[in-house]
Formats: C-alpha cells, sequence, structure tokens
C-alpha cells in the first residue's frame, strides 16, 4: 500500500493510470499523451511496474502497458477505510473548531489579570445508574481515572478525598508535557454533594471551584455540575477556552463509562 501510495503521488504517474483505466497502450502512445520523452515516460511506467500497479507485455517491437485492477482495488479499499474513520469522527472536529472559536474570543478577552474571575459554567447529564454508584466513579480514584480526561490526554494522578479538607489532585499528561491542579474538599454529603477546589499550577494559573449534585430520578441520576472561575491569569485563556468543550467531553465518557458498567 505504501508503494502504492508513492508511485500515484507523482502527477505524471496518475495522468498515466488515468489512460491506462481506458485500454492498455504502448509506450509510444504514452509519450505522446505525456509530451515527456520517452526515458521519463519509460522510468515511470517502471516505478508503476514495480508497485504492481500495471504489467507489460511485449508484443514485437512494442511494449504495452495495462493497468491491474486488484492493486488499485485494495488500495481503494484502504483508502475508503479512512474516509470512513474520518466521517465517524466528524464530532471530534466539531469539538476542534469550537474550542478554536473559544480559544480566539477569550485570548481578545485576556487583557488583565483576574479578567475571568467570578465567570460560571454548568453542565448537566442523566446518568444510567443510581446516585451511590455514581458517587463512586467520583471518589474512587481508578474509576475517576477511567473518564476524567479530554480524548487527547491520560491521568496520572486523581484523588478526590470525600471529606471537609480532604485533598483533591489531578494531574493530566500528553505528549508535551504534564499538568497538575491541587486543591482541597470543602464539603461531602455521601451521594448527594461534592465541593471542591482545584488550583491549576504551572504557567497559566487559576482556580476553579466545583460543586456537585446528585439527585435520583426514574431513569438512575440527575448529575448537576457547576463550576466557578478564579484568580484567573492572561496566561491561563487556553485553559479556559477549553472548559466547555472538555467538560462536555468527560461528561459524556462518564455516562458511557458508567452505561457499559451497568451491562
Amino acid at each position: 500500500m505504501n508503494e502504492i501510495a508513492a508511485v500515484l503521488g507523482d502527477e505524471a504517474r496518475w495522468r498515466i493510470v488515468g489512460w491506462l483505466a481506458g485500454r492498455p497502450r504502448s509506450v509510444g502512445e504514452l509519450v505522446e499523451l505525456t509530451g515527456l520523452r520517452q526515458p521519463q515516460t519509460t522510468k515511470h511506467l517502471q516505478a508503476l511496474a514495480r508497485a504492481g500497479v500495471v504489467s507489460v507485455a511485449p508484443l514485437g517491437q512494442k511494449r504495452v502497458y495495462a493497468l491491474e485492477a486488484e492493486p488499485l482495488r485494495k488500495f481503494g479499499l484502504e483508502i475508503g477505510e479512512l474516509v470512513r474513520k474520518v466521517e465517524a469522527q466528524a464530532g471530534e472536529r466539531d469539538v476542534l473548531a469550537r474550542y478554536q472559536a473559544a480559544l480566539d474570543t477569550e485570548t481578545a478577552a485576556a487583557i488583565r489579570e483576574r479578567w475571568a474571575d467570578g465567570r460560571e459554567f454548568s453542565f448537566e447529564r442523566v446518568l444510567p445508574a443510581p446516585p451511590d454508584v455514581v458517587w463512586r466513579y467520583w471518589v474512587e480514584p481508578e474509576k475517576l481515572a477511567a473518564w476524567w480526561a479530554p480524548p487527547s490526554l491520560a491521568v496520572v494522578e486523581v484523588v478526590l478525598d470525600p471529606r471537609p479538607h480532604g485533598d483533591a489532585v489531578l494531574e493530566f499528561r500528553d505528549a508535551e508535557g504534564r499538568y497538575r491542579s491541587e486543591g482541597h474538599v470543602q464539603e461531602a454529603t455521601e451521594n448527594e454533594r461534592l465541593v471542591f477546589d482545584l488550583a491549576v499550577l504551572g504557567d497559566a494559573p487559576f482556580t476553579a471551584e466545583y460543586d456537585l449534585e446528585l439527585d435520583e430520578v426514574p431513569e438512575g441520576t440527575r448529575l448537576r455540575l457547576g463550576l466557578r472561575i478564579t484568580d484567573t491569569t492572561v496566561e491561563a485563556a487556553p485553559a479556559i477556552a477549553g472548559i466547555e468543550t472538555g467538560w462536555g467531553q468527560v461528561l459524556d465518557t462518564l455516562s458511557e463509562t458508567i452505561e457499559g458498567a451497568q451491562r
């Protein structure tokens, strides 16, 4: 597949393939069609033959080249699979576009320190499990690590100790580095409410205060998450721009994780 992709990437070879798709042709015909000299045309045909895209038949003084359908069919299937994968990820591209728009907006607004203090976000989901099950996905580190990271990040450490003054720690990593937040639990009512804060450390600090509420409903649990920003810095604009899309992604992952575990 790699060799076929390489030979078809040349414009002259691609045109030769197009002409051979109509019918087999001699080297002389292809020289006239391409407008190239015979040695150049022959060199392109030899490259196509090495990749298995064409076959050659000596007919007297002529050498006639024919296109081979099977290698191109397999190559087409590979391309088709790539297209299907891309189309299946249309939602991810939409997330990226929304993040870029938010980043442009927040970067323009971040003209002084504490520029986003008091900014509030709210999220809601109905999850297919009772509150005690959902609660464990917030306070048990192994369960937390299974969902609390956008697709591009991996959880290195996560702690939410469900007691007043309990530790709150979240550390991600990606190919560029690690991103750590630390804070404390302020209020915890088992299976009902969890209030905590996390201060983002490093070069773009800000603090996020979280208020999680769980209510039992016929479908399972209604989750409400409030998030309030404080202590913002100008450098925090990219992180704040990603809150809306990032939390949307991780809560969707939480829902899918719980649904899968309930089956």
